[in-house]
């Protein structure tokens, strides 16, 4: 048997569970079994990509071993980076011209040489001359420079982090008050460790929303920067993108068509930039950042600031070396693979800025701050001029759409994972009725049961909608008690619930990954393990029944 069944995990779920699995042994067993029962290609690559590695990682990077003719260019790729003799890079090479002679082996090889040649050249080094896109590609028509805030800055001045706080139906969301909290902590530790005095500044735009200038620089504003006009009550991306780049161009200098003057900054562009991981928020920072021709790092959950040494020759402009560049904001997100976190980084080019450096937070990744209705501040009021054209579009009438279930409020959360999946309705059922043992009380679920293919009877059906998904690209929540069923712990999944004041996990893996962050840990079939939680909550007896079935979890103090 291998040491976890694949078929139990959706292809997100399934790559967290194999980071623990390092023998090579045991990872053929899964890829056996995975080909054996649903045989999907997601999950046969992701098995195979981690056979690969520790496969390779029992080579000892000696290309008398190395068979191009039995290797792919990927292989090839992932081989090269080990050998730092460049005569065995070109025997290498000769073996490829000999084997399969592929074009894009070959350009592997050669740029690790290359890169070895470049490096060993005791020479002066060459400075790099920067070249514009009409000189590298003068066959083409360039019509971005036309676009009035589309320029790159070389050599820009940039301080200051920024933080659009969205506003829906005249209300400030949640995930605003968070940011405003977060990005004080990150400019208090910023201007500790380079002994500076930047600022956090709130960005406000719409209709009637001078009124949260107040509560903004109570939540850690040094600046709150309004623009309000009576069309701007709901979203469009024209005149919002336009008047935010405008605000972050207000008083620089980035060339022909500068911006007024502006009496409270002097900086080109703010340094940092923050926007909401909602639906109009992912929109507006997309937008900004490509007008503002920087980057954007979409839907983190992890932010800090600190130095980072960079050996890409793309950034430092002389292969073979390493240079450090500072006050990097790292903003941390999931990766594709599931794997683990991929940091990203916004960082300039020899020969052009990437500011501001900009990203996208997920609603519930921060704590929201306690206000200090002592804190100072400014106001100021964007007066630029809205141009009638950017509202070509407009909205006669509108419906309001069912906002979904809210699982946010509740004190209790019963959560059902992929462990239902002898018996789907059952289990649905079970973790329904759990739920409503409880007043303040609602049922969750997992991604594995949003895209899985269960089928599920009507009675439940309006339980297994995306809409109760928790996770990472689902709801965040924090009840008093979680209660997860039949769930096995991925890390998209722990973003979602990892704030609960006490977790209960029941799986029939003793391994599982969220006994690591339970307080209470049943090993068990669900199935047999909700009736008994049932009638002990029903009868009042849940503590003497959790210590008299659960094994304290990883999380848990017991």
């Amino acid at each position: 048997m291998p040491p976890l069944d694949p078929g139990e995990y959706s292809i997100a779920e399934l790559g967290p569970e194999l980071k623990d699995v390092e023998d090579v042994d045991e990872l053929e067993a899964i890829l056996e079994a995975e080909k054996e029962g649903e045989d999907r290609t997601g999950a046969v690559t992701l098995i195979e990509s981690r056979i690969e590695k520790f496969s390779e990682d029992g080579e000892d990077g000696d290309t008398g071993d190395l068979d191009p003719g039995d290797m792919s260019v990927a292989d090839i790729g992932n081989a090269v980076r080990d050998i730092e003799e460049v005569e065995d890079l070109e025997a290498l090479l000769e073996a490829e011209e000999g084997a399969e002679d592929r074009d894009s082996a070959k350009r592997l090889i050669q740029k690790r040489i290359d890169d070895l040649s470049e490096s060993e050249d005791d020479g002066e080094e060459e400075e790099v001359e920067a070249e514009s896109p009409e000189e590298r590609h003068p066959e083409l028509d360039h019509p971005t420079n036309d676009k009035r805030h589309v320029r790159a800055i070389d050599d820009g001045t940039y301080e200051d982090m920024w933080v659009y706080c969205e506003t829906q139906q005249g209300d400030m969301l949640d995930v605003s008050r968070e940011m405003l909290g977060k990005a004080r902590e990150l400019m208090d530790q910023y201007n500790e460790d380079y002994g500076e005095a930047e600022q956090v500044v709130a960005v406000l735009v719409g209709d009637d929303v001078e009124k949260h200038t107040e509560e903004c620089i109570e939540l850690g504003a040094d600046v709150v920067v309004t623009a309000e006009d009576d069309r701007l009550g709901r979203f469009r991306h024209k005149p919002y993108t336009r008047i935010f780049c405008d605000m972050a161009r207000w008083g620089g200098d980035p060339g022909e068509g500068n911006p007024d003057p502006a009496e409270w900054r002097d900086y080109d562009e703010p340094r940092y930039v923050l926007f909401p991981a909602t639906n109009n928020g992912r929109d507006l920072s997309a937008l900004v950042q490509a007008e503002l021709d920087s980057g954007l790092a979409s839907d983190c959950s992890g932010l800090y600031i600190e130095d980072a040494e960079i050996s890409n020759p793309v950034k430092t402009g002389e292969p073979g070396t390493t240079k450090t560049f500072d006050r990097i904001l790292h903003m941390k997100r999931p990766d594709f693979s599931g794997f683990e976190y991929s940091t990203i980084l916004c960082i300039d080019n020899p020969h052009r800025d990437f500011h501001p450096q900009g990203g996208s937070v997920i609603p519930g990744s921060f704590e929201v701050p306690d206000p200090d209705p002592d804190r100072e501040g400014e106001v100021v009021e964007w007066d630029g001029d809205i141009d009638d054209g950017w509202f070509r579009v407009e909205v006669t009438d509108h419906d309001v759409l069912d906002e979904g279930v809210d699982l946010t409020g509740n004190e209790v959360v019963v959560a059902m994972g992929r462990g239902i999946g002898d018996n789907p309705t059952k289990g649905m059922e079970l973790g329904i009725e759990l739920a409503d043992c409880f007043e303040e009380a609602d049922v969750g679920v997992t991604r594995g049961i949003v895209t899985g293919s269960y089928q599920f009877d009507a009675n439940v059906e309006q339980y297994t909608h995306e809409e109760r998904q928790i996770g990472e690209t689902g709801q965040v929540i924090a009840p008093d008690l979680y209660i997860a069923a039949g769930i096995s712990g991925a890390v998209q999944h722990k973003v979602g619930m990892d704030d609960s004041d006490v977790i209960v996990a029941i799986n029939t893996d003793p391994d599982a990954r969220i006994r690591d962050f339970s307080d209470y840990f049943i090993e068990g079939d669900l199935f047999e393990v909700l009736p008994g939680l049932i009638d002990a909550v029903e009868s009042g007896d849940v503590s003497e029944a959790l210590a008299a079935v659960a094994a304290p979890g990883g999380g848990g103090d017991d």
